[in-house]
């Protein structure tokens, strides 16, 4: 998953800090864990089904999609496999599901219950197993309340003729559409059978059609173990066109010519990734963009990317998302955290490794904005769940916790920049052999942060007896907040960009003439300076006549630019600011520009008109987090 946090302006994914649980800059933190992995164990506090006595090794759906009725319903059937010869339940985990009746595999009916419900984790479904039971198949129906699925009317879409469904399970929200071990340590391999609407295409993480299927049946099959997480599913008027001989976009037809030019980079940037960290292992890698409603950046699901429009700026310019989606083809999907507690072993190593990959197409100075836009992420993250408090911590304690709570900066770019860290303590070669090894010798198995600690200390660090004591890793995992040998990328880019803040500050305009050549990031790191000093709606006016920013198609200084418009009063940008917030789903977005308006009276009105339109618009998730802020 794209990390989702932007500056002082935006708050965590999926769960504000401040009012989800997560500790305030002002609140009372408590003193740091010691420095040792025994103040916690590894097992998963977010499932209730019991993969350690018996595992559904394979998973076979049989599912129809009903958009009238907004409900996906069939059956589930669970190859199992017993690791302890006593057990006599299949426990999985449920969510807001309805089963209707379970059976054996010679179609008897199997006894089964439906345990305490948790409001967080759900629902356990415990099915009585016989000695020689190795097959159950659940019959089954969604609900309303499923937090993984989101319905699109066809106004929703794009193309406005046909509807459209997708789902987003990370991290816990697969058991809300599908009866499953949902732990991010259980994988297993699946097939599915589909069927949609006639004239609308099915999509899932696994082996796709490039071509609608004329009775609207699909079949499907990933042959190789994935976790419930990066289970997915997506159903509407899709369309296909390749990029080369393994990758290819889909996308509704409308869009299609416009992501395909945006992407047609992406197969030299696989054949860039295996050159840092080995073969790709997933066959192809497609990508496939949403309706304006996807909550999030983009999301890893094997084989298939899933990724908000908003990154297609026309200019090839956001690009880094699709870089780290598919560095989690390596990171996550191929070597998994193995539970939430350990969401590092997963993000930060997709940091680093989607920076080696942008580096390598588009140079250092390019990737040192990367770094540094990534590493104000990480301040202001710092400062708004407070220096000390455990959530900074990389190492996290989620027990009892919904593990949303987790999707913070903290994993992606302090993870992150302990890996580079330890780049710089050991020199590129040596931290490129030891990455390669890593993939290599865990490929398709889960990772826990002691177990990765033992690793690395025996693999590379203690190869030089002063590199352990350089990296000191208890304290990146195990301490609060940034640590003081925290690396810093160049600024060369960025210190033209302060240059030109100067002078606009002191009315001076001669830098506009250089500014043709900026980047995303350079505007970015342009508003985000302006955003710390209390420029006029003169200067506003000024901005907007020189590069006309409210009409800006770029997702990233738009949602900067309105900001602003918020924060002096510029009227002129509030109409386009409006249809932004009516037509873009990304969470990152919405929650700073929503925060905003409801920090005065004449903005908190303006918020609330907004929302009450665009609220259908928004997933599920989404609608939870604004609701908490448009109240």
């Amino acid at each position: 998953m794209k990390k989702v946090v932007l500056f002082a302006f935006c708050m965590p994914l999926l769960f504000a800090c401040n009012s989800r649980g997560g500790k305030s800059k002002k609140e009372k933190v408590t003193a740091p864990q010691p420095a040792t992995e025994s103040v916690f164990d590894n097992n998963d506090y977010h499932t209730l089904s019991n993969a350690g006595e018996v595992f559904g090794k394979h998973l076979a759906l049989d599912i129809e999609v009903d958009f009238k009725q907004k409900q996906i319903r069939g059956t589930a059937s669970w190859d199992i496999e017993k690791r302890k010869t006593e057990a006599d339940k299949f426990i999985l985990d449920t969510r807001d599901l309805k089963i209707d009746s379970v059976q054996y595999e010679d179609g008897s009916k199997a006894a089964f219950e439906s345990g305490e419900t948790d409001s967080i984790l759900g629902t356990p479904l415990s099915i009585s197993l016989k000695p020689e039971t190795k097959k159950v198949k659940i019959f089954y129906r969604t609900t309303p309340k499923a937090t993984a699925l989101q319905w699109l009317d066809p106004a929703q879409t794009f193309g406005k003729k046909q509807p459209f469904l997708y789902t987003q399970s990370e991290s816990i929200h697969a058991r809300t559409w599908i009866p499953v071990q949902d732990g991010p340590g259980v994988r297993y391999t699946y097939t599915a059978k589909v069927k949609v609407p006639k004239g609308l295409m099915a999509l899932m993480s696994a082996e796709n059609p490039q071509a609608l299927s004329e009775d609207g049946v699909y079949d499907f099959k990933m042959d190789m173990p994935v976790p419930a997480y990066l289970m997915a599913l997506a159903v509407g008027d899709i369309k296909f066109q390749a990029i080369d001989q393994r990758t290819g976009v889909y996308a509704e037809p409308v869009m299609l010519a416009k992501a395909h030019k945006e992407f047609e980079e992406v197969g030299a940037m696989v054949h860039k990734a295996e050159e840092l960290y080995g073969p790709y292992r997933w066959g192809r890698y497609d990508i496939l963009v949403l309706p304006s409603g996807f909550p999030i950046g983009g999301m890893e699901n094997p084989k298939l990317t899933f990724c908000t429009p908003t990154i297609l700026a026309g200019d090839k310019s956001l690009v880094n998302l699709i870089a780290h989606e598919l560095a989690h083809n390596w990171s996550g999907n191929l070597v998994t955290n193995q539970t939430w507690n350990d969401f590092w072993l997963n993000e930060g190593f997709t940091i680093y490794f989607e920076r080696r990959i942008m580096e390598s197409m588009a140079g250092k100075d390019y990737a040192d904005m990367l770094w540094e836009i990534g590493y104000q992420d990480l301040e202001a993250t710092v400062a708004d769940l407070g220096e000390q408090s455990d959530d900074t911590h990389l190492r996290l304690n989620l027990r009892g916790r919904n593990p949303d709570e987790g999707l913070t900066d903290i994993p992606y770019e302090k993870g992150g920049h302990l890996l580079r860290l330890i780049e710089q303590t050991v020199g590129r070669n040596k931290m490129d052999a030891f990455l390669t090894k890593y993939f290599n010798e865990n490929a398709f198995k889960t990772m826990n942060t002691r177990d990765f600690t033992e690793y690395l200390n025996k693999n590379l660090l203690n190869e030089v007896t002063e590199w352990k004591a350089n990296v000191n890793i208890n304290e990146w995992l195990y301490g609060p907040g940034i640590p003081k040998t925290c690396p810093r990328a160049d600024k060369v880019r960025f210190n033209k960009v302060d240059t030109a803040t100067a002078q606009f500050l002191k009315g001076d305009m001669s830098f506009a003439a250089k500014t043709g050549k900026w980047s995303t990031f350079e505007w970015m790191h342009f508003l985000r300076k302006l955003a710390k000093n209390n420029i006029t709606l003169e200067q506003m006016k000024t901005l907007d006549h020189a590069f006309d920013l409210t009409k800006t198609q770029n997702s990233e200084k738009a949602d900067l630019w309105y900001l602003l418009a918020i924060k002096t009063k510029y009227e002129p940008a509030y109409p386009a600011m409006e249809a932004f917030l009516n037509i873009t789903g990304r969470e990152k977005f919405l929650q700073p520009l929503y925060k905003e308006m409801m920090n005065s009276p004449e903005g908190t009105k303006m918020a609330k008109s907004i929302y009450r339109k665009a609220r259908p618009n928004y997933h599920p998730l989404t609608q939870r987090v604004i609701d908490e802020i448009v109240k």
